[in-house]
């Protein structure tokens, strides 16, 4: 009887396995159907990425002030870190004075420029004068020719006297220019933010003195976010620029952002050492850059993370569908992709 009950107990046990195992590996095989892709649409692991953009001094001065700190959201032209100035301050006050002064010398000049027009007018009048007593043999030629020589030192006098004002305007522009020159300066020791973005690093503190160059902080510009997937050949050579893309994050499953293919590397990633054979250029993988548009970012601004893993899908033709997965997007679709412009590089398989 004992035995007969074991081996019952034994039956059940693997019926039960059994069960289990056809559950089991039914569920699997049910969770791979429900999430399999569709014809015309490929996908590839990536992150979440954006260009870095660096806040740096142009010359060498020291940090007076810095406003933000790293994780702050910055704006564009948002001011971000003050330089001192007071040397480029006094040398500012020193170019305006020397416009000031160049100013004064050209309304110098443009006097003796009237000055010189009265004495010419003068001087002919009076060497008209002497020239009809000679004529009439009622005056010196002797107060003839002395008039006439003033009139022509006059009138050179006058030349010089131009020359001396178009010299004087020469030297105010040179002097704007070089006061325009400081105000760049000056300007320039004011960083601000050239992108919409978040506050990376903070690479120096105040009272610290910049090299030319020097790095004070680092942005992430969250006006270029994308993800970047590998495809082989064959899916890469389909790709178009400018097709529409999903992205999907791991921290938000259920969910994913509308996009679009902005590049398709003209040069494969990942090659053997040699391709020869078919099977060898199958390996060959390109990447894709799966672009999230500016007007989504900034909607959701807030919760852009960059460095998020994720898995970015690609529509290999156009007719295809999106599966159910993923059309619940955070935002609206893209109603008009960009599409690529005459001369974007086509990807094509290597041969």
């Amino acid at each position: 009887m004992s035995k007969t009950l074991s081996k019952r107990f034994l039956i059940g046990i693997i019926l039960t396995a059994a069960v289990a195992g056809v559950v089991f590996f039914g569920y699997r095989y049910w969770q791979s159907r429900k999430f399999s892709l569709p014809p015309g649409i490929t996908s590839g692991n990536g992150r979440i990425e954006a260009k870095l953009v660096d806040a740096a001094a142009r010359e060498a001065l020291r940090v007076k002030k810095i406003h933000v700190e790293e994780g702050d959201l910055v704006a564009p032209g948002q001011v971000l870190v003050q330089l001192d100035t007071v040397t480029l301050d006094a040398q500012m006050a020193e170019a305006e004075a020397k416009v000031a002064a160049a100013r004064e010398r050209v309304a110098i000049a443009e006097a003796g420029i009237l000055s010189r027009n009265s004495q010419i007018r003068l001087a002919r009048i009076e060497t008209e004068r002497n020239r009809k007593l000679v004529e009439e043999r009622a005056g010196s030629q002797r107060d003839y020719d002395i008039s006439r020589t003033r009139l022509e030192t006059t009138i050179a006098g006058l030349a010089e006297e131009e020359a001396r004002l178009q010299s004087a305007k020469q030297e105010v522009l040179v002097a704007q220019a070089n006061a325009a020159t400081i105000l760049t300066r000056i300007d320039d020791a004011t960083l601000r933010s050239p992108v919409r973005g978040r506050v990376l690093y903070r690479l120096a503190e105040v009272g610290e003195v910049l090299a030319p160059g020097g790095k004070v902080l680092t942005l992430v510009n969250l006006e270029d976010v994308f993800m970047e997937i590998f495809l082989p050949s064959a899916q890469a050579a389909r790709t178009k620029i400018g097709a529409e893309a999903r992205i999907a994050v791991d921290n938000a499953p259920g969910l994913a952002a509308a996009g679009y293919v902005s590049f398709v590397s003209p040069e494969a990633q990942f090659t053997p050492k040699q391709v020869e054979t078919l099977s060898e250029r199958e390996k060959l993988m390109f990447r894709v850059k799966i672009k999230v548009p500016e007007e989504l970012v900034a909607a959701h601004i807030e919760y852009v993370k960059t460095g998020i893993r994720g898995v970015g899908y690609v529509k290999l033709d156009e007719a295809a569908v999106w599966p159910s997965w993923l059309q619940k997007l955070v935002g609206p679709a893209l109603r008009d992709p960009p599409t690529g412009k005459p001369g974007d590089k086509k990807i094509r398989e290597a041969s």
